[in-house]
């Protein structure tokens, strides 16, 4: 029987901000082993076994840096396969989704188990042990939760009520006084967002439960594009269409009202990473209880966690921190209240400030680019065409551009010209003129363009063709 680890990978992580971006989500993060939040997951799903393929449903402008983060982990060349959202529309929307299509493309009786992008586990092996056990109850037509064995009181988490096997009801986020007691009656676990069913389980339960969601994902998909490729599928979902979906939780929609919800109790050192506080947790602390991911020097400070691996960071006397540096952002925060490093997030959104959506660094599909200077009316930045990459073809209402090629070699098209530009070449784009520019080389094409005009902005774009699917 098939089995299709589905990885879910969505949301902002404004918790984890500054490291964490609306086009940089949190399932991006590398930890101090250099893996990405999203590797482990991919990694996760390929260590099971009888896997058909591994399906993410993600957003479509984090496709290309998805790829790139599982082409680095898939040493055993998985197929993969992507559902492709224009706009996030809730987990219940994805649910459906991904049992419609593997129910077309393995049939009613695969397996599915729904994995979030952005967790932690880690105890590989109690894993697969715990997702074996899950799919012998999804085989016998139950939906299955995973419930972790909790070590202490939190009022982070969700729980589970249960009777051995059997879950009697979820409970949202307690109080302090609460979780106690859950914990100590032994009788709760916490919920961990990870489910197991057979296709055909879940879509029989969202035909009775929710069936306008079931009912306008399946018109979604089947009047959405596709591409195939070596293993590998993708679905583009039609904005228009995914819109009439309704936008809730599977646990809302299904979960907490199906009457065949058994439990799987575990420990397999899960976390969902929920903060800078559990970041910094991940790292062994020296003596005075100072934990470092980077670069830094400590003097008389306590209980301090500090990210930096751009610049240097110094710290004297100072207790109870949580310092994160970035090229364009510095997060200092009380370790008590990690928690509202979403508001910093919150406001940067609301004022339109970009810092809440971008790096310096911006990972498009082509490659990079960076800003290196901005100012009014000029921005600086420095792009890298990976060897075969190509811009689209577009043009712009408010400004011109230069480009220069620091290396490798490109070829650009300009208007009804084309060009070809070698190591301190250059050109000129004048505003409103079609371009585009691709990498013929064999290895990186580095530019450094320098734009000017009264608005700068990154949606200041005209596709007219773009081999990405983005026109």
């Amino acid at each position: 029987m098939s089995v299709v680890p589905v990885i879910l990978s969505g949301g902002a992580g404004s918790r984890l901000w500054p490291v964490s971006r609306t086009m940089h989500p949190k399932p991006f993060i590398r930890l101090a082993d250099g893996e990405s939040l999203l590797q482990k997951a991919f990694l996760r799903a390929a260590a099971l076994p009888d896997v058909a393929e591994i399906l993410t449903v993600t957003n479509r402008e984090l496709m290309f840096q998805t790829a790139d983060d599982y082409a680095e982990v898939n040493k055993a060349e998985l197929a993969t396969s992507f559902v492709l959202e224009p706009f996030g529309r809730n987990t219940a929307a994805a649910v459906a989704l991904a049992s419609l299509y593997v129910e077309e493309r393995f049939g009613p009786d695969a397996l599915l188990l729904i994995l979030p992008a952005d967790h932690l586990v880690t105890d590989l092996d109690a894993f697969v042990a715990a997702s074996g056990e899950a799919f012998e109850h999804a085989r016998q037509g139950r939906l299955v939760t995973f419930g972790i064995t909790p070590d202490a009181p939190h009022t982070g988490y969700g729980y589970i009520e249960a009777e051995g096997n059997t879950v009697l009801r979820f409970v949202e986020k307690p109080t302090l006084a609460v979780a106690s007691d859950y914990v100590a009656s032994g009788r709760f676990y916490w919920n961990a967002g990870m489910f197991a069913f057979a296709a055909r389980t879940m879509l029989e339960l969202m035909g009775r439960l929710c069936p306008d969601i079931l009912e306008r994902s399946r018109q979604t998909l089947a009047g959405s594009r596709r591409a195939s490729g070596k293993r590998l599928e993708q679905i583009d979902l039609d904005p228009t269409l995914f819109e009439g979906v309704p936008s809730i939780s599977i646990d809302y929609a299904v979960m907490e009202r199906a009457d065949n919800v058994a439990v799987v109790p575990c420990a397999m050192g899960w976390s969902d990473i929920g903060s800078w506080s559990a970041i910094g947790d991940l790292t062994a602390p020296d003596d005075d209880g100072n934990r470092v991911d980077g670069q830094a020097i400590l003097v008389n400070s306590r209980n301090t966690y500090v990210q930096s691996h751009d610049r240097l960071v110094g710290a004297v006397g100072v207790s109870d921190l949580i310092i994160v540096d970035t090229p364009d952002a510095l997060l200092v925060a009380n370790r008590n209240d990690a928690q509202d490093v979403k508001q910093i997030f919150s406001r940067l959104e609301l004022s339109g400030d970009e810092m809440h959506k971008l790096h310096k660094t911006v990972h498009r599909p082509w490659g990079s680019y960076t800003v290196l200077e901005e100012g009014e009316r000029f921005k600086i930045k420095r792009i890298e065409v990976r060897p075969g990459g190509r811009l689209s073809l577009q043009s712009h209402h408010h400004r011109s551009e230069h480009w220069v090629v620091v290396s490798g070699s490109a070829v650009i098209t300009k208007g009804e010209e084309e060009v070809f530009l070698t190591t301190n070449q250059s050109t000129y784009i004048p505003v409103g003129t079609r371009h585009r520019l691709e990498n013929p080389g064999i290895l990186p094409l580095v530019m450094i363009e320098v734009q000017s005009g009264d608005y700068l902005g990154e949606d200041d774009i005209v596709r007219y063709d773009d081999i990405y699917g983005r026109s």
